[in-house]
């Protein structure tokens, strides 16, 4: 078995500020910082070897085994639920997923809720618990512009500042869960590697203790 711990990283700044905490946590790897186009860094020395991945792949690489640990968002956890450990909440990469429509929407309880999406999972998880019959309408951008055209009532999306929504005339008007950034571990990564494992895990829990 490899004995590197394999730790797949979200690219883009989140993915940056993720790696500073495993750096702070003794678990550094130089060549990550050297300007290239690599996308896997070893430091044999820590026995870690890290990876840069899209942002909502690296639930897969780690249910899969590719990876022992990631960094996933809240989002991806609740909307695509993989057979992964929640090992840690890191506290960075912190927003919402809310619903939000235009500001003079009043929802009728005794017709069907067009709701656009990409959280198809969330938004159907949400209305099934207030017993709300919806209508899904699954998009993969530019979601904020389909209660302007008409094509849905409300969308489910995660919200952060709240400044595009405001820019397109929709506002906040329940908030379905807080995000933040969550440590995952492979099942059975988590058990061979495990004492690694706990080393990381308390080198990024006291950082996040500390930030709250």
């Amino acid at each position: 078995m490899d004995k590197m711990l394999n730790i797949a990283l979200p690219k883009g700044r989140l993915g940056e500020k993720v790696y500073a905490m495993f750096e702070a946590a003794g678990f550094e790897c130089p060549s990550i910082k050297e300007n290239n186009r690599k996308l896997i860094f070893e430091n044999p020395e820590k026995g870690v070897r890290y990876f840069w991945v899209k942002p909502s792949d690296v639930a897969i690489y780690v249910e899969r085994g590719a990876a022992d640990l990631g960094v996933a968002g809240k989002d991806i956890l609740l909307e695509y639920r993989p057979e992964v450990y929640e090992l840690l909440d890191l506290n960075i990469g912190k927003c919402r997923m809310a619903v939000a429509a235009k500001s003079d929407f009043r929802d009728n309880p005794n017709r069907t809720l067009k709701v656009a999406t990409k959280f198809t999972n969330i938004a159907l998880n949400h209305y099934t618990s207030l017993g709300r019959d919806i209508d899904i309408i699954h998009l993969n951008g530019s979601i904020e512009i389909a209660p302007i055209l008409g094509l849905s009532d409300v969308i489910v999306d995660i919200v952060e500042t709240g400044t595009t929504l405001k820019e397109n005339k929709l506002e906040v008007i329940d908030t379905i869960v807080p995000i933040s950034a969550r440590l995952i571990a492979n099942k059975t990564g988590f058990k061979f590697k495990n004492e690694m494992i706990q080393a990381v895990m308390n080198g990024l829990a006291a950082q996040t203790e500390e930030s709250k």
